[in-house]
């Protein structure tokens, strides 16, 4: 792909037009260049620059003195290096009108800290990886599968080396120097653990066995992971009535190509049992960010005490299993059919590497780019 700038999907005009807004992502994801193409005449004060922090860390009130038009938006980027500022910008909102994007790649130390996050006058959107839409035109499921979608690395034309810098800059120093935890090799370990377990329901005991830490901190380190937006949980469907659910979540990570890193994974085989791990992660990616994108959809997943199992469970109606085969048969949609019977469903999906969409036993059979093309284009 040439090194040209991709539209993205999120919308940052309209949230910022009457209200200050936070803008949260993950190192990379393109937050930058998403406010610089959509938001030319921002002003962007970055808080990055030391000398520009070490003023506003010891004197916040000098925030006004940056702003030059008070009717501009101001873009704070990096909010989370300083968290006290949001007081400063809660006043400014308040005696001047004054409207903030407010960007951060974690919310750790606002949450942490219990630090003043506007009180509800601050609208809140997430930056996800490059989604189907963003790259349609270059669209290459096999890269995407190998290296991931964080814009700077799948537009790399040294993927893997960029994602070495990638996982040890970011999620090992960086997160480190958050003082979210000391122990780098401990958390190490356990991001391979974890990425190992990507898309499966969390065992801690396992996980902890595996990593060489105790429970306790295996279950702090998932909580570092949400709050520095590396990963978050897909919860379990829990309201079937004839067939009992099971209740655990499942963890997965924001980006393929880093679980790929940390599995020490650079090639994955179409014939490998990783081949169809990776592509129901690749989903969970497009059918998450699309829920975040869209405010009002809900995602999760079901699995009976019985074994049956649905990949992903969209609004609690339209049930989608994700399936590597390029010749579906009823073994592959039998979650489908079994979640049926206890749950009414608008629509029964099964998405694999079939050339062309059919029908069978009232399951849709749908071609990975078909399945995209409509999630994204007209919703399900």
């Amino acid at each position: 792909m040439a090194a040209r700038y991709f539209k993205r999907i999120l919308d940052l005009k309209r949230p910022t037009s009457d209200k200050s807004c936070f803008l949260f992502g993950p190192r990379q994801t393109g937050k930058s260049s998403l406010i610089e193409h959509e938001l030319p005449d921002a002003k962007v004060i970055d808080l990055l620059d030391d000398e520009i922090y070490l003023r506003l860390q010891q004197n916040p009130k000098d925030l006004a003195s940056y702003v030059v038009d008070p009717t501009k938006l101001v873009v704070l980027d990096e909010i989370q290096r300083i968290p006290s500022l949001l007081n400063e910008v809660h006043r400014l909102i308040e005696k001047k009108r004054m409207r903030f994007l407010l960007t951060g790649s974690s919310a750790r130390k606002l949450r942490k800290k219990g630090v003043n996050l506007l009180g509800g006058r601050a609208r809140s959107r997430v930056l996800h990886p490059f989604v189907f839409p963003e790259v349609r035109g270059s669209f290459d499921l096999a890269r995407v599968l190998h290296t991931g979608n964080i814009p700077s690395i799948l537009l790399s034309p040294d993927p893997w080396d960029d994602l070495k810098s990638y996982v040890g800059n970011y999620l090992k120093e960086e997160i480190v120097a958050e003082a979210a935890t000391r122990n780098v090799p401990a958390f190490s370990r356990f991001l391979e653990v974890a990425a190992i377990s990507n898309g499966q329901m969390i065992n801690y005991e396992k996980i902890s066995n595996d990593a060489q830490v105790s429970r306790s901190t295996v279950q702090s380190y998932f909580q570092i992971l949400r709050d520095t937006l590396i990963g978050n949980d897909l919860p379990a469907y829990r309201k079937t009535r004839t067939r009992k659910a099971i209740q655990t979540h499942k963890f997965y990570f924001f980006d393929l190509g880093v679980v790929n890193y940390l599995k020490r994974q650079k090639q994955i085989s179409e014939n490998s049992p990783d081949f169809g791990i990776a592509l129901e992660a690749y989903f969970h990616h497009e059918l998450a960010s699309y829920c975040d994108y869209h405010p009002g959809n809900e995602l999760s997943y079901w699995r009976s005490q019985s074994g049956y199992e649905v990949d992903f469970l969209l609004n609690e109606d339209v049930a989608i299993e994700i399936k590597a085969t390029k010749h579906a048969n009823k073994d592959d949609f039998k979650g489908l059919l079994a979640l049926s019977e206890d749950l009414t469903l608008r629509r029964k999906l099964l998405v694999c590497r079939e050339a062309t969409p059919r029908k069978m036993d009232g399951v849709e059979i749908f071609p990975i780019r078909h399945f995209l093309e409509e999630l994204w284009d007209s919703g399900l």
